[in-house]
């Protein structure tokens, strides 16, 4: 069973609930990129775009490499693993739930 931190919880999905580094990762989803490339294809400034990427690192979704003055960024290690067993654990109890729902709802139809 896969171990998950709350702390790293807490910094994936906050790192995942802005549009933007969502867009970030799909972007890097198709090849590599620097800053610079990432700022101008979001239409941003070069600092907000450091800050999404730093966020996005330190939840360990990206990694950044620099060569000379280029910033290159790529996705992390992050396979999202213990993040998804936390949603299955979940999804689990609201799936029984759903299905006593069900269950009461078949019962009140079938006594009509």
């Amino acid at each position: 069973m896969v171990q998950y931190s709350i702390n790293q919880l807490d910094e994936t999905f906050a790192a995942l609930s802005d549009s933007t580094r969502r867009g970030v990762l799909l972007q890097l989803g198709r090849g590599d990129a620097s800053i610079t490339k990432l700022a101008e294809q979001f239409h941003m400034s070069l600092t907000g775009m450091k800050k999404h990427v730093g966020i996005l690192e330190r939840a360990g979704l990206v990694k950044t490499e620099k060569k000379g003055r280029v910033r290159t960024c790529k996705l992390g290690k992050s396979r999202l693993d213990s993040e998804k067993a936390w949603i299955e654990k979940y999804k689990e109890i609201w799936d029984m739930r759903f299905d006593a729902l069900e269950m009461v709802v078949q019962e009140l139809k079938q006594r009509k």
